[in-house]
């Protein structure tokens, strides 16, 4: 059985509380050898991608990856938090895990061969997947996988898929900026990537094609899901909607750059062109919230069902209230008042009926 956290009370008490628990588990022999062989196999793992883990985090200089560095603080911070004893390793485990590792490697030794660099790095997270199946078991990994899985985002894409990005998302920001800037009452004409406003020329370089801002946004709408106490359609819409929150939010930099040319070239370049950059992610994150809104007031909890009410004894009016978490009958007086009905899973409505006939009796 899982270990329960009282998150009541501040972060700091969170955390003292995590911490004690690992300090008690370091101190019990069962639960030691466990970690210990998983910081040694993961330890061996990372020496044996040590090159593509440099290859990584070279690729976080680039601005469109900068985000890299924080998603294995990231992932290490969600293991200690999610944190759970660690039971005993069935035969199934090892060798799903022992599968795991063998195939990683395997798929190492073959890009190697056409020297796909990418593909490389990423058997990384199957690899370290299969080292907490061999050291913890199924346990450890009902609460390890997400942030495990989250550390793809580390890695750069491949170099074939932002060649076949980039021409796409460029031509689509040009074709929305360009029709939002007409909508706006501004002349704009589109030459290939390019908007032309009055005489200025506006070029949609790779820059502002949306690629980076796709990354980043995905990647931060994936830790919002993993931290939000979301429902199961929420956090599909809230995936769903993550590429093209972020391509709107680039096509609204690239208009209001273009509408701040007709009215002072200088300012549109200094202010929209290289700062718009820093309130893309806040806009984005603003749209995110509102669709979060907005599906929390489509749905209703099950914990908020509301179920009918039978009149008492033909007198009085019948209606509804609020069930409750049990979602149990309720029933309403003459008076008006709310009395509770009984815990019986059988039809609110008859029950109702019958209780307000012996209240008649």
């Amino acid at each position: 059985m899982g270990r329960v956290f009282s998150d009541d009370g501040s972060l700091w008490d969170s955390v003292r509380d995590r911490g004690r628990a690992l300090i008690e588990d370091l101190g019990q022999p069962a639960q030691r050898q466990p970690l210990i062989r998983l910081a040694a196999l993961t330890a061996l793992l990372m020496f044996s991608y040590w090159p593509g883990l440099m290859n990584a985090k070279d690729a976080w200089n680039n601005p469109q990856y900068s985000h890299g560095w924080i998603v294995p603080l990231f992932s290490v911070a969600m293991l200690f938090w999610w944190r759970q004893p660690i039971s005993r390793v069935s035969f199934s485990a090892q060798a799903a895990g022992m599968g795991l590792l063998v195939a990683s490697l395997a798929i190492r030794l073959i890009v190697a061969r056409y020297r796909i660099i990418t593909i490389d790095m990423y058997t990384f997270v199957p690899a370290l997947a299969g080292v907490a199946l061999l050291s913890g078991g199924w346990s450890m990994v009902r609460w390890s996988w997400a942030p495990i899985a989250f550390l793809i985002f580390m890695y750069p894409l491949p170099d074939e898929a932002t060649r076949y990005l980039l021409g796409p998302l460029q031509t689509m920001a040009t074709i929305v900026s360009t029709y939002a800037i007409q909508t706006l009452g501004v002349d704009a004409i589109r030459e290939g990537n390019q908007i032309i406003v009055g005489k200025m020329h506006l070029g949609v370089v790779d820059a502002c094609s949306g690629l980076r801002m796709l990354t980043i946004f995905v990647a931060l709408s994936v830790a919002i899901v993993m931290l939000g106490d979301l429902e199961w359609y929420e956090s599909l819409v809230i995936l769903a909607s993550a590429v093209p929150i972020a391509l709107t939010v680039n096509a609204i930099r690239i208009t209001l750059t273009g509408v701040m040319y007709t009215v002072d070239p200088a300012i549109a370049e200094k202010i929209f062109h290289d700062w718009a950059g820093y309130f893309m992610m806040p806009l984005a994150l603003a749209l995110l919230y509102l669709l979060q809104k907005l599906l929390s007031n489509l749905f209703v909890a099950d914990d908020m069902a509301l179920v009918p009410v039978a009149p008492l004894g033909g007198t009085g009016s019948g209606g509804l209230i609020d069930a409750g978490g049990q979602n149990r009958p309720g029933l309403r007086a003459a008076d008006g008042a709310l009395r509770p009905g009984p815990k019986s899973s059988a039809d609110p409505s008859a029950a109702a009926t019958g209780q307000g006939e012996r209240n008649a009796g």
